[in-house]
C-alpha cells in the first residue's frame, strides 16, 4: 500500500487499545453472568440448565446460533463486515463434582456440584466478548465462531464438539484461542508460552484383591488394605527414580475405596487416580512404571493388582503454536501492558481437552490471573474454597475480542 493510501486510510471508529475501557463497562453484567451459573452448576457432557443460560444471554445479538446433538453445547458465530479469517473462542461450561465451602451469597445451590475451575467466568467473559464483537461488527475482517462447550471435566467434550463436525460445519477455522483462569496468579496478569502448554492427562484403576476375613484374625486373611497403601507409596518413589526431572510425570492417587464395616477386612481395595506427563516419554515410563509397581507389590504379598487406564478420559498434551503464542503475548502486551505480561517459562502440569482442537487449527491458550486481592495463599482451581478476583474478567473479555479483531 503506497504512503497515500495509508495517509488516507481512515483510522478506527474505536481504537483496539480502548477494549479493555469497553469490557470495563460490561463487567457488572458479566459479574451477573457469572454468578447465575456458579449458582447452577452442572456437571458432564449434559448441561442444559447452562445451555438455556447461554441462550439467554446470547439472544438478539443477531448471532447465527446452533446447539449440540451429543452434548449440550452452544455454538455462536460473528460475521464481519469485511472479509477475513475465521477466529475460533472457546468458553468450557461445566463444573465439579465436589462441595463447595466458599461461604458465598451465589455459592453453588446443588450439593456435591461446584465450579471451582473458573468455568463460570470463561462463560462470562465470551458472553462479553461476543456482545463487544458485535458492537464492532464493522471493524471485524472475517468471522468469529463461539465455542461454549460442555464436559471438560474428563469428559472430552472438545472431542464430541470435534466430531460433530465444529472445524467444517462453519467453514475453515483459520485460528483459534481460548482462555483459563487461575486463581493462584495476580488478577489482570495474562500468562502465556509457545509448545507444550499443559501436560497429557491419563486417568487410572488399580484394584487390588485379597481375601477377606475377620478384623481380628488378619492371618486367616490376606489383607489388602495395607498393600494398597504401599502401593501408593512405592508409586511415589518410582516416579523420582524412573522418569527424567527435566521431562516430568505426575502420578496422584486421588481416591482409596475400600470395606463395608469397622470389623471386617474387606477382599479388594481399589486405587483411583491419574498420570500428568508433557512428552510421549515421560508418559510411558509413569505408566509402565505404575504397572509394573502395582503388581510386583500385590504380587509379594500375595494379592493380585489389576491396573486399567480409563481410554475415554485420555487428553493429550496441550500445545500452543509458537505463532499464534507470540501473537497472543503481543496482543495481551498491547492492551494491558508488557509488565503485566507473562511469557511462562514452563508448562503447567494440568490438563485440557483444548487440546484436540490445537491439535486441528493452530492456536493458543492463555492464563488469566484472577487471584483475590489481599489474600495471601489463595485457594488454587479444583479447590472447595476456590475464589476468584471478578474484575479480572474484564481482561478476559478484551483479551477475546482484540484476538479475534487483531
Amino acid at each position: 500500500m503506497s504512503e497515500e493510501r495509508q495517509a488516507a486510510r481512515p483510522a478506527p471508529a474505536h481504537p483496539v487499545e480502548d477494549l479493555v475501557g469497553e469490557a470495563g463497562r460490561q463487567l457488572d453484567d458479566a459479574v451477573a453472568l457469572r454468578r447465575r451459573i456458579h449458582a447452577r452448576p452442572e456437571i458432564g457432557l449434559d448441561l442444559p440448565v447452562t445451555q438455556e443460560i447461554v441462550l439467554d444471554a446470547l439472544d438478539g445479538l443477531g448471532l447465527e446460533i446452533s446447539t449440540g446433538t451429543a452434548t449440550t453445547s452452544v455454538v455462536a458465530v460473528l460475521q464481519g463486515d469485511r472479509a477475513g479469517p475465521t477466529t475460533l473462542l472457546r468458553a468450557d461450561m461445566d463444573a465439579l463434582p465436589m462441595p463447595e465451602d466458599t461461604g458465598l451469597d451465589f455459592a453453588s445451590g446443588v450439593d456435591g456440584q461446584m465450579h471451582a475451575c473458573g468455568h463460570d467466568a470463561h462463560v462470562a467473559m465470551l458472553v462479553g466478548a461476543a456482545r463487544l464483537l458485535v458492537s464492532r461488527r464493522a471493524e471485524l475482517a472475517g468471522r468469529v465462531v463461539l465455542m461454549f462447550q460442555p464436559g471438560e471435566e474428563g469428559y472430552g467434550g472438545a472431542r464430541v464438539m470435534l466430531d460433530e463436525g465444529l472445524l467444517s460445519a462453519y467453514g475453515d477455522i483459520d485460528r483459534a484461542f481460548a482462555i483459563h483462569i487461575s486463581s493462584v496468579l495476580p488478577s489482570g496478569l495474562v500468562a502465556c508460552k509457545a509448545g507444550t502448554m499443559l501436560a497429557s492427562c491419563d486417568e487410572f484403576r488399580i484394584t487390588v484383591t485379597g481375601k477377606g476375613g475377620h478384623a481380628s484374625m488378619p492371618h486367616d486373611a490376606i489383607d489388602p488394605v495395607p498393600v494398597a497403601c504401599e502401593i501408593v507409596t512405592a508409586v511415589q518413589a518410582m516416579v523420582t527414580r524412573v522418569v527424567p526431572a527435566f521431562d516430568p510425570a505426575v502420578v496422584t492417587v486421588t481416591r482409596i475405596q475400600a470395606g463395608t464395616a469397622f470389623n471386617v477386612i474387606p477382599e479388594s481395595v481399589t486405587c483411583d487416580g491419574t498420570i500428568r506427563s508433557v512428552s510421549d516419554e515421560s508418559r510411558d515410563l509413569a505408566i509402565n512404571g505404575l504397572r509394573r509397581v502395582a503388581e510386583h507389590v500385590a504380587a509379594a504379598h500375595e494379592c493380585h493388582a489389576e491396573i486399567e487406564f480409563i481410554a475415554d478420559t485420555h487428553y493429550p498434551i496441550t500445545v500452543n503454536d509458537a505463532a499464534a503464542a507470540d501473537r497472543t503475548l503481543d496482543v495481551a502486551q498491547g492492551l494491558i501492558g508488557a509488565d503485566r505480561v507473562v511469557r511462562m517459562p514452563t508448562p503447567v502440569m494440568g490438563a485440557e481437552d483444548w487440546s484436540y482442537v490445537l491439535q486441528n487449527v493452530p492456536g493458543s491458550m492463555a492464563f488469566l490471573g484472577a487471584s483475590p486481592p489481599g489474600v495471601k495463599h489463595p485457594a488454587p482451581n479444583h479447590s472447595n474454597r476456590m475464589l476468584i478476583d471478578e474484575p479480572a474478567m474484564a481482561t478476559g473479555i478484551a483479551l477475546h475480542a482484540a484476538m479475534a479483531l487483531n
